[in-house]
Protein backbone atom coordinates (compact mmCIF):
# COMPACT_ATOMS: atom_id res chain seq x y z
CA UNK A 1 0.00 0.00 0.00
CA UNK A 2 1.26 3.46 -0.83
CA UNK A 3 2.51 5.62 2.05
CA UNK A 4 0.30 8.44 0.83
CA UNK A 5 -3.39 7.78 0.32
CA UNK A 6 -5.76 10.38 -1.10
CA UNK A 7 -9.39 9.99 -0.14
CA UNK A 8 -12.59 11.96 -0.22
CA UNK A 9 -13.55 13.40 3.12
CA UNK A 10 -17.18 14.43 3.60
CA UNK A 11 -18.21 15.99 6.85
CA UNK A 12 -21.66 17.52 7.00
CA UNK A 13 -21.61 20.70 4.90
CA UNK A 14 -18.07 20.73 3.59
CA UNK A 15 -16.22 18.48 1.16
CA UNK A 16 -12.46 18.43 0.74
CA UNK A 17 -9.49 16.23 -0.05
CA UNK A 18 -7.45 14.76 2.78
CA UNK A 19 -3.92 13.45 2.53
CA UNK A 20 -3.12 10.58 4.87
CA UNK A 21 0.61 10.22 5.54
CA UNK A 22 1.59 7.80 8.26
CA UNK A 23 -0.44 8.81 11.32
CA UNK A 24 -1.13 12.41 10.29
CA UNK A 25 -4.22 13.68 8.54
CA UNK A 26 -4.40 17.20 7.17
CA UNK A 27 -6.48 19.14 4.66
CA UNK A 28 -5.10 19.61 1.16
CA UNK A 29 -7.84 21.91 -0.06
CA UNK A 30 -11.29 22.93 1.08
CA UNK A 31 -14.27 24.46 -0.62
CA UNK A 32 -16.47 26.87 1.28
CA UNK A 33 -19.43 29.01 0.29
CA UNK A 34 -20.15 32.62 1.21
CA UNK A 35 -22.74 35.26 0.50
CA UNK A 36 -22.42 38.99 0.97
CA UNK A 37 -25.48 41.02 1.89
CA UNK A 38 -26.75 43.34 -0.82
CA UNK A 39 -28.88 45.28 1.65
CA UNK A 40 -28.40 49.03 0.93
CA UNK A 41 -28.79 49.68 4.67
CA UNK A 42 -26.32 46.97 5.69
CA UNK A 43 -23.93 49.35 7.48
CA UNK A 44 -26.68 51.16 9.38
CA UNK A 45 -28.37 47.92 10.45
CA UNK A 46 -25.12 46.36 11.64
CA UNK A 47 -24.32 49.42 13.73
CA UNK A 48 -27.85 49.52 15.14
CA UNK A 49 -28.05 45.84 16.16
CA UNK A 50 -24.49 45.48 17.42
CA UNK A 51 -25.04 48.66 19.43
CA UNK A 52 -28.03 46.98 21.09
CA UNK A 53 -25.92 43.94 21.97
CA UNK A 54 -22.95 45.84 23.36
CA UNK A 55 -24.78 48.73 24.99
CA UNK A 56 -28.48 47.93 25.54
CA UNK A 57 -30.77 50.78 26.63
CA UNK A 58 -31.70 51.17 30.30
CA UNK A 59 -34.93 49.52 31.45
CA UNK A 60 -35.20 47.65 28.19
CA UNK A 61 -35.48 44.04 27.10
CA UNK A 62 -33.58 43.04 23.95
CA UNK A 63 -35.03 39.92 22.29
CA UNK A 64 -33.52 38.05 19.36
CA UNK A 65 -36.42 36.34 17.57
CA UNK A 66 -36.70 33.83 14.73
CA UNK A 67 -38.36 30.58 13.76
CA UNK A 68 -36.77 27.23 13.01
CA UNK A 69 -39.15 25.74 10.49
CA UNK A 70 -39.62 22.23 9.12
CA UNK A 71 -37.97 20.42 12.03
CA UNK A 72 -38.38 16.76 11.12
CA UNK A 73 -39.40 13.99 13.49
CA UNK A 74 -37.00 11.27 12.32
CA UNK A 75 -36.90 7.66 13.42
CA UNK A 76 -33.75 5.67 12.63
CA UNK A 77 -34.24 2.35 10.85
CA UNK A 78 -31.92 0.72 13.41
CA UNK A 79 -31.19 1.62 17.06
CA UNK A 80 -28.40 4.13 17.63
CA UNK A 81 -25.18 2.40 18.69
CA UNK A 82 -23.67 4.19 21.71
CA UNK A 83 -20.17 5.59 21.83
CA UNK A 84 -17.51 3.23 23.16
CA UNK A 85 -13.77 3.60 23.86
CA UNK A 86 -12.16 4.23 20.49
CA UNK A 87 -15.50 3.97 18.64
CA UNK A 88 -17.77 6.95 17.87
CA UNK A 89 -21.53 6.92 18.27
CA UNK A 90 -23.06 5.34 15.17
CA UNK A 91 -26.49 5.64 13.58
CA UNK A 92 -28.00 4.62 10.27
CA UNK A 93 -27.87 7.06 7.39
CA UNK A 94 -31.45 6.21 6.40
CA UNK A 95 -34.47 7.19 8.46
CA UNK A 96 -38.28 7.30 8.52
CA UNK A 97 -40.06 10.65 8.55
CA UNK A 98 -42.97 11.22 10.93
CA UNK A 99 -43.90 14.82 10.18
CA UNK A 100 -42.55 18.28 10.97
CA UNK A 101 -42.97 21.13 13.41
CA UNK A 102 -41.87 24.77 13.58
CA UNK A 103 -40.27 26.34 16.63
CA UNK A 104 -40.65 30.05 17.28
CA UNK A 105 -38.06 31.26 19.79
CA UNK A 106 -37.06 34.51 21.48
CA UNK A 107 -33.67 34.81 23.17
CA UNK A 108 -33.26 37.36 25.95
CA UNK A 109 -29.86 38.70 24.95
CA UNK A 110 -28.97 39.85 28.46
CA UNK A 111 -29.80 36.65 30.37
CA UNK A 112 -29.84 33.88 27.76
CA UNK A 113 -33.41 32.93 28.75
CA UNK A 114 -35.48 31.37 25.96
CA UNK A 115 -39.19 31.80 25.24
CA UNK A 116 -40.17 29.11 22.74
CA UNK A 117 -43.25 27.45 21.36
CA UNK A 118 -43.89 24.91 18.60
CA UNK A 119 -46.56 25.33 15.94
CA UNK A 120 -47.65 23.16 13.04
CA UNK A 121 -47.07 25.98 10.54
CA UNK A 122 -45.05 29.20 10.33
CA UNK A 123 -47.44 31.80 8.97
CA UNK A 124 -48.14 35.31 10.20
CA UNK A 125 -51.02 33.85 12.25
CA UNK A 126 -48.63 31.71 14.26
CA UNK A 127 -46.09 34.53 14.56
CA UNK A 128 -48.75 36.85 15.97
CA UNK A 129 -49.70 34.19 18.54
CA UNK A 130 -46.05 33.93 19.51
CA UNK A 131 -45.74 37.71 19.91
CA UNK A 132 -48.70 37.55 22.29
CA UNK A 133 -46.91 34.78 24.22
CA UNK A 134 -43.91 37.08 24.57
CA UNK A 135 -46.05 40.07 25.54
CA UNK A 136 -47.66 38.08 28.35
CA UNK A 137 -44.23 37.34 29.85
CA UNK A 138 -42.69 40.83 29.57
CA UNK A 139 -42.67 42.76 32.87
CA UNK A 140 -44.57 46.05 32.82
CA UNK A 141 -42.62 49.25 32.35
CA UNK A 142 -39.95 47.84 30.05
CA UNK A 143 -39.17 48.90 26.52
CA UNK A 144 -38.91 45.87 24.22
CA UNK A 145 -36.38 45.80 21.38
CA UNK A 146 -36.92 42.98 18.88
CA UNK A 147 -34.16 41.82 16.53
CA UNK A 148 -35.54 39.76 13.66
CA UNK A 149 -35.07 39.14 9.95
CA UNK A 150 -37.01 40.44 6.96
CA UNK A 151 -39.13 37.32 6.46
CA UNK A 152 -42.53 38.27 5.00
CA UNK A 153 -44.31 36.65 7.95
CA UNK A 154 -42.81 39.32 10.21
CA UNK A 155 -44.12 42.27 8.19
CA UNK A 156 -47.77 41.58 7.35
CA UNK A 157 -50.37 44.32 7.99
CA UNK A 158 -51.70 42.48 11.07
CA UNK A 159 -48.23 42.22 12.58
CA UNK A 160 -47.51 45.88 11.87
CA UNK A 161 -50.86 46.90 13.38
CA UNK A 162 -50.23 44.83 16.53
CA UNK A 163 -46.81 46.42 17.00
CA UNK A 164 -48.13 49.93 16.25
CA UNK A 165 -50.58 49.59 19.16
CA UNK A 166 -47.62 48.94 21.45
CA UNK A 167 -45.24 51.91 21.16
CA UNK A 168 -42.90 50.36 23.72
CA UNK A 169 -42.02 47.71 21.11
CA UNK A 170 -39.15 48.62 18.79
CA UNK A 171 -38.25 46.44 15.80
CA UNK A 172 -34.70 46.16 14.45
CA UNK A 173 -34.55 44.24 11.17
CA UNK A 174 -31.34 42.40 10.35
CA UNK A 175 -29.69 43.01 6.96
CA UNK A 176 -30.72 40.60 4.22
CA UNK A 177 -28.54 37.46 4.00
CA UNK A 178 -27.08 38.19 7.44
CA UNK A 179 -28.65 35.67 9.83
CA UNK A 180 -25.30 35.51 11.67
CA UNK A 181 -26.12 38.77 13.41
CA UNK A 182 -29.28 37.33 14.99
CA UNK A 183 -28.15 35.71 18.25
CA UNK A 184 -31.04 33.25 18.50
CA UNK A 185 -29.55 31.49 15.46
CA UNK A 186 -26.63 30.49 17.67
CA UNK A 187 -29.04 28.97 20.15
CA UNK A 188 -30.80 27.11 17.33
CA UNK A 189 -27.42 25.59 16.47
CA UNK A 190 -27.12 24.31 20.05
CA UNK A 191 -30.62 22.83 19.89
CA UNK A 192 -29.82 21.11 16.61
CA UNK A 193 -26.48 19.72 17.74
CA UNK A 194 -27.49 18.54 21.20
CA UNK A 195 -31.10 17.46 20.71
CA UNK A 196 -32.49 17.27 17.19
CA UNK A 197 -29.53 15.88 15.26
CA UNK A 198 -28.95 13.02 17.68
CA UNK A 199 -32.58 12.41 18.55
CA UNK A 200 -34.91 9.58 17.57
CA UNK A 201 -38.55 10.60 17.31
CA UNK A 202 -41.45 8.42 16.23
CA UNK A 203 -43.97 11.28 16.21
CA UNK A 204 -44.20 15.06 16.06
CA UNK A 205 -45.63 15.06 19.58
CA UNK A 206 -42.53 13.28 20.86
CA UNK A 207 -40.27 15.73 19.01
CA UNK A 208 -42.08 18.76 20.42
CA UNK A 209 -41.94 17.28 23.93
CA UNK A 210 -38.16 16.86 23.63
CA UNK A 211 -37.79 20.44 22.38
CA UNK A 212 -39.80 21.74 25.34
CA UNK A 213 -37.66 19.66 27.71
CA UNK A 214 -34.50 21.08 26.13
CA UNK A 215 -35.82 24.63 26.60
CA UNK A 216 -36.80 23.95 30.22
CA UNK A 217 -33.38 22.51 31.04
CA UNK A 218 -31.67 25.43 29.32
CA UNK A 219 -33.74 27.96 31.28
CA UNK A 220 -32.82 26.41 34.63
CA UNK A 221 -29.33 27.81 34.15
CA UNK A 222 -29.43 30.19 31.18
CA UNK A 223 -26.22 31.77 29.99
CA UNK A 224 -26.07 34.64 27.49
CA UNK A 225 -23.85 34.51 24.45
CA UNK A 226 -21.01 37.01 24.67
CA UNK A 227 -20.88 39.36 21.68
CA UNK A 228 -17.27 40.48 21.31
CA UNK A 229 -16.98 42.34 17.98
CA UNK A 230 -17.87 45.99 17.59
CA UNK A 231 -19.71 47.22 14.52
CA UNK A 232 -16.50 48.89 13.35
CA UNK A 233 -14.55 45.62 13.58
CA UNK A 234 -17.26 43.71 11.69
CA UNK A 235 -17.49 46.29 8.91
CA UNK A 236 -13.70 46.43 8.60
CA UNK A 237 -13.59 42.64 8.28
CA UNK A 238 -16.27 42.69 5.56
CA UNK A 239 -14.36 45.45 3.76
CA UNK A 240 -11.13 43.41 3.82
CA UNK A 241 -12.94 40.37 2.48
CA UNK A 242 -14.53 42.39 -0.34
CA UNK A 243 -11.11 43.74 -1.36
CA UNK A 244 -9.60 40.25 -1.24
CA UNK A 245 -12.47 38.74 -3.25
CA UNK A 246 -12.21 41.52 -5.81
CA UNK A 247 -8.47 41.04 -6.18
CA UNK A 248 -8.92 37.27 -6.60
CA UNK A 249 -11.61 37.80 -9.23
CA UNK A 250 -9.53 40.39 -11.12
CA UNK A 251 -6.55 38.02 -11.03
CA UNK A 252 -8.59 35.30 -12.72
CA UNK A 253 -9.87 37.51 -15.52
Amino acid sequence: MSDVIELDFRRRNRIGNVMLTGNSVGPVDRSQTFKLSSDPLFVDKVRDIVGLYLSPPNRALVLSIDEKSQIQALDREQPVLPMMPGIPERRTHSYVRHGTTTLFAALDVASGFIIGKCYKRHRAVEFLKFLKEIDAKVPEGLEVHIVMDNYATHKTPKIKAWLARRPHYHVHFTPTSASWINQVERWFAELTRKQIQRGVHTSVRQLEADIRTFIDLHNKNPKPFKWTKSAGQILASVKRFCHKAQQTLCGEL
